[in-house]
This record gives structure tokens, C-alpha cells and sequence, in this order.
């Protein structure tokens, strides 16, 4: 499942993240819940208010003749209560949300106000709210109310939004700021693994290790000794394989020389070829181990002579081998690596095939060495197979074939080494196709 882009990847950015989410769904909620408080308890205390002013304003304009209540209606209208006196039953502008609740808050007040027919509701009034209703007086006749100052200004709201939206960001930043530095350690930690690796010998300074909180302390501890442990490990097995290499070559070199002594040819080629076979088999194990010390230093090389010397020396043996491509190219590579890899395709395709061609190209990103041949080629199942260790496809090549099924994984670890690509390819009519393509960034000249 591809993973969404959205969702941040290091450490830093998920933390911030979760502590932008938490606060923002808090503020979310105590916002709802504050305003939600703040309404209810202004329109709590108008209720209470304006239930004094209706019961006053009712007793003051019943006690008025009918010519004297619209004066009487007026003097009780102040700043804050607007009061009109109606022979009629006054229309109300309209349906309110919280007609119900409006006139049970002003009942629960001043219960007298049941039997008056009151009807209470709010209504919005420019980003506010008002209050607006009626009731009957005792001759039948009705008084008109509304609140003039709105019950609840949405300019104090916007103001909170504000206020808390700022705060918030200052909290993040601040947030942010103490995270990556608590997480600095592990960033320290983070390079000293990158620049860890095999290629350090056992005289090389450990990197300064960081001093952070005490989880992170006790990763930087144990990450010092299996850094320790690794390099003693290594140490071990390249004199392990020091030692290994000159005790199988050293008798392989012993019996070169007494095979001169052989008088019978064939039997001296037979011995000859069963040799050059060992010491293959041992050459190819020793540096799929890792036996040949440190990683080789890049450096310029001409790939064309390179390619062009390796077609040689396998025509000089007898076989069908052609270079096609420029006289010279060259390049920064690890010359014994580089070298190694194309000699390895080179041997297969001569092994397996009749007829093989080395070709060179370069193109504006790459530079490709191509080996192809004209053999029976590696069925599409087992091409993945054949690039892992000790795989041979005896049912698919001939089987008096020598080495440990080394060599593609050498020619995938060498060309890994410098950036490029490794790939198997059938051809259509027939044999295999390896090449081996190597960024162009390290072309430095061609003819």
C-alpha cells in the first residue's frame, strides 16, 4: 500500500504534527464548550432582567388609563428595553430558534408571567442577538418588548478565535523548538551510523557519541557496543580469510610447479585445467568474503582500454570474443572491481556461448558495458535465482562448469559500488544479454 505524502515523515515533523492536532482539537472543544457556557449565562441574566422590567412594565401601564399607556409604554422604554403598548396582539417578526426556551427562562423567574399568554423568542440581528415578545394585560390589550443591546456580540467571539489561534502558533513554534532540541541526540546518533561502516579498520577514533535523555543515552550505549562489536568482528574475519587465502593459494602454487614435471600432455592439461578451476573457485570465494582488505579507492581509469584488453586476452584463449565501441573513455572507478565484474560476464559468455560481443555506449546519463552472447540463455523464472550466492542452473548450462555460483553477485556488488545497474536480459534469438550501466556523472572525457 503506497503511503500517503501527506503524512510526515521524520521524527521532528510527526511530533509537531501530533501536538498541532491535540491542540487544535482541544481549542476546538473548549471553545465550543466556553461559548456554549458564555451564552447560556448572558441570556440567563437577561432572562432574569428582563422578567423585572415585564412585570414592572405591566403593573406600571395596567394601572393607566388607555390615553396615558403609550406615554407610560415610552417612559419604560430605556436604554437597554424597547416597550410599545398595542390594542391588538402585536405580530412577532418571526419564528425564533429558542422561542421555548426563551419564555421558560423568563417563567422560571417571574412565574406570574405564565398567565399573561407571553410569548419570548430570540431573534438574529447583524452578527447578534436579540430578544424580542409580547404578553396580555389584564383588559385584554398587549404589550410589545425587545431587547436593544444584543444578547451576545459575535465581536468578543472573534476576538477569542484570534487571541487563541496566536496563542496556539507561539505554542507550536515553542513546542517545535524544544522537540528537535530534545531530539538532537538522536539526529548525532543518526550520523555516526551513516559514517559507520565495514571499510573502518580497527585503528580508526570512534565518532563522538551524543549525551541525550535516558532512553537516548541508553541507545547511544548500546549502539557504541555493537560498534565495538562489528569492528572486532571484522578484524577477525579479514585475518581469518588473510590466513585462509595464503593457505589455499600457497599449495595451488605448489602444484603449478610440479605439474611441469608431468611428461604425459594430457594428463599435464587435464591437472592444468582442474587448477586454473581452484584457484577460480578460491578467487571468487575469497572475494565474495571480502578477503581483499579495505574498499579500492575510485580512480581514472580508461573504460574503453579496459573492455578492450579483456576481449583480447579471452581471444588469445581461443574464443569468439569482438569489442564495439569508442578507442578510449575515461572515467573515476575502481579499476579492480570494474575489471572484475566484466571479466566474470565475459567468462560466462564464453562458457555458455560460441560467439560474444563487448559492447560500450554512453549516452547523456549513463555509460553501458554490454556482454552479449549466443547461448541457451536462463529461463525468465530463474532469473532473480541466479543473482544469489551458490546458485548454479546446472539444468540449464552444462555441468562440468567450474566456480561456487559467485560471480553475478560479484558483478552486482561491484557495480552497486560505483551507483549503477546490473540487468539480465534473454535475447530473442537466442543467449543472454548482462549490462552493466554506470552514471555518467563519472565520464570525464571520450574519443
Amino acid at each position: 500500500m503506497t503511503r500517503l505524502r501527506l503524512i510526515p515523515q521524520g521524527i521532528i515533523a510527526r511530533l509537531v504534527a501530533i501536538l498541532l492536532v491535540t491542540l487544535v482539537v482541544e481549542f476546538a472543544i473548549s471553545t465550543a464548550i466556553y461559548e456554549q457556557a458564555s451564552e447560556f449565562a448572558v441570556r440567563e441574566d437577561e432572562a432574569r432582567r428582563l422578567a423585572e422590567h415585564l412585570v414592572i412594565a405591566r403593573r406600571l401601564i395596567s394601572e393607566q388609563p388607555r390615553e396615558r399607556r403609550h406615554a407610560m409604554a415610552d417612559e419604560l422604554t430605556t436604554d437597554r428595553y424597547f416597550v410599545r403598548w398595542s390594542a391588538a396582539a402585536p405580530v412577532l417578526p418571526g419564528a425564533g430558534d429558542n422561542q421555548t426556551r426563551m419564555r421558560e427562562q423568563i417563567v422560571t423567574w417571574e412565574p406570574a408571567l405564565a398567565r399573561t399568554g407571553l410569548q419570548a423568542q430570540t431573534l438574529p440581528r447583524a452578527g447578534s442577538t436579540i430578544a424580542v415578545g409580547s404578553l396580555r394585560l389584564p383588559e385584554g390589550d398587549w404589550l410589545f418588548f425587545r431587547t436593544i443591546e444584543p444578547l451576545q456580540t459575535t465581536g468578543a467571539t472573534y476576538g477569542r478565535v484570534v487571541s487563541s489561534v496566536v496563542t496556539l502558533l507561539a505554542l507550536m513554534l515553542l513546542g517545535g523548538l524544544f522537540i528537535r532540541q530534545t531530539l538532537k541526540p538522536i539526529r548525532q546518533l543518526t550520523d555516526a551510523v551513516e559514517r559507520f561502516g565495514p571499510g573502518l579498520d580497527q585503528t580508526d577514533p570512534t565518532p563522538d557519541l551524543p549525551v541525550g535523555t535516558g532512553d537516548v543515552q541508553r541507545l547511544v550505549e548500546a549502539f557504541g557496543a555493537m560498534q565495538s562489536r562489528i569492528r572486532r568482528l571484522i578484524d577477525e574475519r579479514t585475518r581469518a580469510l588473510a590466513a585462509v587465502s595464503h593457505d589455499l593459494r600457497t599449495p595451488l602454487a605448489r602444484l603449478r610447479l610440479r605439474v611441469e614435471a608431468v611428461d604425459d600432455k594430457v594428463l599435464r592439461r587435464e591437472v592444468e585445467d582442474d587448477l586454473e578451476g581452484m584457484e577460480a573457485m578460491v578467487t571468487s570465494l575469497l572475494t565474495f568474503l571480502g578477503g581483499d582488505g579495505e574498499a579500492e579507492a575510485p580512480r581514472l581509469i580508461d573504460l574503453a582500454v579496459l573492455c578492450a584488453s579483456i576481449v583480447d586476452d579471452a581471444a588469445d584463449h581461443g574464443h569468439d570474443v569482438q569489442y564495439d565501441g569508442p578507442s578510449h573513455l575515461e572515467m573515476q572507478l575502481r579499476s579492480i572491481a570494474i575489471r572484475r565484474a566484466i571479466v566474470n560476464l565475459v567468462e560466462n559468455a564464453v562458457r555458455y556461448g560460441s560467439s560474444v560481443v563487448v559492447s560500450l555506449t554512453t549516452a547523456p546519463d549513463a555509460v553501458t558495458v554490454t556482454v552479449t552472447d549466443d547461448g541457451p540463455g536462463i529461463p525468465d523464472e530463474a532469473m532473480m535465482l541466479v543473482r544469489e550466492p551458490f546458485v548454479r542452473l546446472d539444468h540449464a548450462r552444462q555441468r562440468d562448469t567450474s566456480g561456487f555460483g559467485l560471480g553475478l553477485l560479484i558483478v552486482d556488488r561491484a557495480v552497486a559500488e560505483h551507483g549503477g545497474d546490473f540487468t539480465l536480459t534473454n535475447r530473442a534469438e537466442g543467449g543472454l544479454i548482462a549490462a552493466i550501466r554506470l552514471p555518467s556523472a563519472t565520464n570525464l572525457s571520450e574519443q
